[in-house]
């Protein structure tokens, strides 16, 4: 006799469809990747962002992947990362002319990028028309216009110095002077700033930071580190920029006030002055025999330029680590660079975005240096300020020389820097 179908046979799923499951697992291992991915993304995005617009976030997410993953893989990250945005920049970017950030008198105008409300809060208030090319001076300095890098790929006023006045001095002849230059025919957004100072009217100071350079003796370990520009010299302060390398990357030396805080390397460039006033670019070979001379020395990778000849490793375009250090030579990234012209009375100081190191040394020997050499690298290190008070009172904040570079308004004043430092004052007539 035939059984009937109860009502639980009914419920029971055809054989067909017994598969399912392992499906409804893959779709759910799926999600899973896809939301990882997600989140991956956005975290990059943000850190991305971070590095780019404030002036903490470079030193604390690159310090952090190095303690964990170790300098040798950041280095490669760092490599790949700025490769890829290199890339990106090359797609978006290729039709783009170069843009100038200021106006020059006598330029045509520009379309300037548009710079964010801080930056425009800050904007460089204190530049002046160039005057006509008059002979050098004590009394009126004016280094001569060295025009465009590359004459068919240029922004107006490349090449054009316009003054940066001392604005608590305003009837006072500029003792410095910035330019523009786009020295790289493949990247219209390679841009080299530059600022050209007359070391007769001024005094070049560096500041230890209070971690770096390390030190590596127990005179330098007792050393006091104050991170920051002393109170008694800013009544006669009117710039500052970055300093060197980590300790870390390269071990160069350094000496201050009668104490080497790291000794010098023998085959490093060096930036030293010295007890007659002079100051010096050169390799420690030519300079070291003269340390007693000096009053300090700050070490730094290979000269990019000495004796007006361009370094052999750059002209064979080898791709060598001597500039970056942990990132190619070749990597395309944010640097600076010190120099001096042929009798040593002009220096030079560049901070640049989206530069290879040779792009980087024949930008500065386009605008007057014979001898250079390159400072720190990287988004959130190369910086150059002037200093204005706020409002009416004698406190001080720093002016960037362009928007775009990260800065805080007690950078270098009251914030103890990490890293070290230079920084300038008027020479007075006294």
């Amino acid at each position: 006799m035939a059984r009937r179908a109860t009502p639980s046979d009914k419920q029971k799923p055809a054989r067909k469809d017994a598969p399912r499951e392992p499906r409804r697992t893959k779709s759910r291992w799926g999600q899973r990747l896809l939301s990882v991915f997600g989140v991956g993304l956005l975290l990059f995005l943000f850190v991305w962002y971070a590095v780019h617009h404030f002036d903490w976030a470079g030193p604390l997410v690159a310090n952090s992947l190095r303690t964990v993953f170790g300098d040798d893989n950041v280095a490669r990250l760092e490599d790949f990362v700025y490769g890829a945005e290199d890339h990106v920049n090359r797609l978006l970017k290729k039709n783009e002319p170069p843009k100038a950030y200021w106006q020059v008198p006598g330029a045509a105008p520009s379309a300037a990028p548009a710079a964010s409300s801080a930056s425009a809060a800050h904007a460089p208030a204190a530049s002046v028309a160039p005057e006509a090319k008059a002979p050098h001076s004590a009394e009126a300095f004016h280094p001569a216009n060295p025009g465009p890098a590359l004459k068919e790929w240029s922004a107006p006023g490349d090449g054009e110095w316009l003054g940066l006045s001392d604005v608590r001095h305003p009837s006072e002849p500029p003792r410095m002077y910035k330019t523009l230059l786009h020295p790289d025919k493949g990247r219209s957004w390679a841009e080299v700033f530059v600022v050209a100072i007359d070391l007769k009217q001024v005094q070049l100071f560096p500041v230890l930071g209070t971690q770096e350079p390390q030190p590596d003796s127990d005179e330098a370990r007792a050393y006091q580190r104050e991170g920051k520009i002393p109170s008694d010299r800013q009544s006669t302060l009117i710039a500052a920029f970055n300093g060197g390398f980590m300790t870390e990357h390269g071990g160069y030396g350094m000496r201050l006030d009668g104490v080497t805080i790291a000794k010098p390397k023998p085959r490093a460039c060096a930036v030293a002055a010295y007890k007659d006033g002079s100051l010096r670019i050169g390799s420690w070979g030519t300079l070291g025999s003269g340390e007693a001379d000096m009053l300090w020395f700050r070490q730094t990778p290979e000269c990019m330029w000495e004796n007006d000849k361009l370094h052999a490793g750059l002209q064979a375009g080898a791709g060598l680590r001597k500039w970056g250090s942990t990132v190619d030579g070749e990597t395309v990234i944010r640097r600076s660079a010190i120099g001096l012209n042929a009798d040593r009375s002009v220096l030079y100081v560049a901070i640049t975005n989206h530069t290879t190191a040779r792009t980087l040394a024949e930008g500065m020997h386009h605008a007057g240096a014979v001898d250079i050499a390159q400072l720190d690298v990287n988004w959130s290190y190369p910086k150059f300020v002037t200093f204005e008070p706020i409002g009416h009172t004698q406190v001080l904040h720093p002016v960037p020389l362009a928007p775009g570079f990260e800065f805080s308004d007690d950078e270098y004043l009251r914030k103890k820097e990490k890293r070290d430092f230079f920084y300038i004052v008027r020479k007075e007539p006294n």
